[in-house]
């Protein structure tokens, strides 16, 4: 689903909105969300899940064509962790309980 298609939704969910009004709603909830992301905070979504960032280390890789060392240096990345409920959903089960191995 491309952010097009998140605003179409969201105008046939709610048709009072104009087009103009659903998509400076989605696109402020993005920038809302990267500018949370961006000072390291995380966003969590209760019954979706939550957004993060991790710090990567830096570390030596190796350029896959050449097969030379490269330093690759420290960053941020973001990630998301799916919630209980999502994880469900996109599993099509209804089990009370999970079974975990390990």
């Amino acid at each position: 689903m491309t952010k097009r298609e998140i605003i179409e939704e969201l105008l046939a969910r709610q048709q009072h909105f104009s087009r103009r009004d659903s998509e400076t709603t989605i696109n402020a909830m993005f920038d809302a969300m990267a500018k949370v992301l961006a000072r390291g905070d995380r966003i969590e979504l209760r019954g979706f899940g939550s957004f993060g960032v991790k710090q990567r280390r830096a570390r030596q890789g190796r350029n896959p064509k050449t097969g030379a060392l490269v330093a690759v240096e420290a960053k941020q990345v973001p990630f998301f962790r799916a919630g209980k409920e999502l994880r469900i959903e996109v599993n099509g089960t209804t089990r009370g309980r999970s079974s975990q191995s390990g």
